[in-house]
């Protein structure tokens, strides 16, 4: 406490200016389609060089608040995830906006991003340490064991049309091995095109599915002066939208989804966008009215929302305590700690307690700062819906475009953003699912690197992937939804072929 209180003592106005600064940033640099987290820390990481160390730190963690909470904004409005970590908002938040309710979805993403985060910040203070050490006991087994136990969830997700996701969560994975193999790095499905032979950055391609599709969609309708979705007259919200009894009803889920969201924070490479995979079939579940999940459900905003800003204290953890970055974002941070003299690891909190501590607040400061400004911009979101398809959605590919050649400075990229645009076009003309596409993108990779690497380490043997007590865990609760949920939907079809 003595350290929280000192840390405390060393804010003034200036540094919580610069901290606000960073949350404002950060929530436009998440909202907008083609710009991410990562981008704004990788821009501003240049304007902390001649900071001291307490500006810096305060400047770059409202930054990466900012940035994660922001992605929930256009998820909601325009169902297209400003981040991968919102992918899962999509699902529900944008059918909510579409029934009229874009306050609601918008207030429960936001209340429930900012109980998350401080959940995460909490178990950062607290069991730092300890946590670290089980994200040390993770191999090559477990990591392929819970990245093919995320990739089960294309079934799951997919129960209606098991066939039908299936073979999108399939094109996704086929997707994410275009590229570099992992450990011998030769180029595969390159088609002779040496641009693809450092594989498909997967934030081009969430652009192109989401958004670029939808632009397609309105010139194939050319319904263009209808507003983006039905809006309410008159915006005029209570609060945030929803009730006290609403938001006790999801006590647990948020307590689930945020376990969830720090556990799978925790572990290197992972990021929030699985732990928003995870707690979102999770919260589905448990739920005891599972079939109005994707059709505007409060706990399906919860649980995405939850998870994805629990995983922003729980990629700080190995970084602080082991100096291992959790994720992109922590990748840069570690690299601004580094150059301000501060070495994360073991010894870090004992060494440089205050600095540790000073951190902790600005985290705080930061996601308080971010609720308070979000706010006070739902209306302001809201009447975003107004705005008629045939003017938003050009501005939303304009934004794209920037967002996406300034990843790499790269045409490639804007090519493979229109063929993915078109793909997603095509999918919603087929009636494919577009998320198990995008699990299979963003996992796959991870789900075969690691297991390649465990045969590695085993000469060839598969069974250390099930004589691993945590590898054999994950391996078995996959195996038995996939069984579960094919079950409930060859019964369901029989049902239906009865009737």
């Amino acid at each position: 406490m003595e350290y929280f209180l000192s840390a405390v003592s060393m804010l003034n106005p200036q540094l919580v200016l610069l901290i606000m600064v960073g949350v404002v940033v950060g929530l436009v640099f998440g909202a907008l389609p083609g710009l991410s987290t990562t981008m704004a820390v990788a821009l501003f990481l240049p304007v902390t060089f001649a900071m001291n160390m307490e500006p810096s730190f305060a400047l770059l963690m409202g930054l990466y608040i900012g940035g994660i909470s922001g992605g929930l904004v256009s998820a909601i409005l325009i169902n297209v995830p400003g981040t991968a970590a919102s992918m899962m908002t999509c699902l529900d938040g944008h059918p909510m906006a579409a029934k009229g309710q874009a306050g609601k979805a918008l207030g429960l993403g936001i209340v429930f991003s900012f109980l998350g985060t401080i959940v995460s910040i909490i178990a950062l203070i607290l069991i730092s340490p300890l946590l670290a050490k089980v994200a040390l006991k993770f191999g090559p087994f477990e990591y392929f064991s819970l990245s093919f136990f995320a990739l089960s969830m294309i079934v799951t997700m997919s129960s209606k049309d098991v066939v039908k996701g299936t073979i999108a969560g399939l094109f996704g994975i086929l997707t994410a091995m275009i590229g570099p193999a992992p450990i011998d790095t030769y180029p595969r499905f390159t088609f002779g095109f040496s641009s693809l032979e450092s594989g498909v950055n997967s934030t081009v391609a969430l652009i192109g599915i989401f958004a670029i599709s939808e632009i397609l969609v309105l010139a194939d309708t050319r319904k263009e002066d209808e507003p983006v979705v039905a809006v309410q007259a008159k915006c005029k919200m209570k609060g945030f939208g929803f009730s006290l009894k609403e938001f006790f009803a999801e006590k647990w889920n948020f307590l689930r989804s945020s376990v969830i969201g720090i556990l799978i924070g925790i572990l290197p490479g992972i990021g929030g966008a699985l732990a928003s995979i995870i707690s979102y079939n999770g919260a589905k579940k448990f739920s005891k009215e599972p079939e109005k999940f994707g059709q505007g459900c409060n706990s399906g905003i919860v649980a995405s929302e939850s998870a994805n800003n629990a995983a922003i204290g729980g990629a700080m953890i190995p970084l602080l305590a082991l100096g291992i970055p959790g994720d992109a974002v922590t990748g840069l941070l570690l690299s601004a700690f580094t150059m301000k003299g501060v070495q994360p690891g073991p010894l870090t909190f004992t060494q440089q307690t205050q600095t540790i501590y000073f951190i902790f607040v600005s985290m705080i400061i930061a996601t308080i700062l971010m609720l308070i400004f979000n706010y006070f911009l739902i209306p302001v979101f809201v009447k975003l819906l107004k705005i008629p398809k045939r003017v938003l959605f050009p501005v939303v590919g304009f934004l794209c475009m920037l967002g996406v050649y300034g990843l790499n400075s790269s045409k490639t990229d804007l090519i493979l953003m229109t063929v993915f645009g078109v793909i997603g076009f095509l999918m919603k003309r087929w009636n494919l699912k577009a998320q198990p596409f995008i699990i299979g993108l963003l996992v796959g990779f991870m789900a075969e690197q690691n297991f390649r690497r465990g045969l590695m380490y085993s000469d060839g043997s598969f069974l250390p992937f099930f004589t691993s007590p945590l590898s054999c865990i994950f391996l078995l609760v996959a195996f038995a939804t996939i069984i579960f949920t094919i079950i409930s939907s060859i019964k369901k079809k029989s049902i239906v072929v009865e009737d």
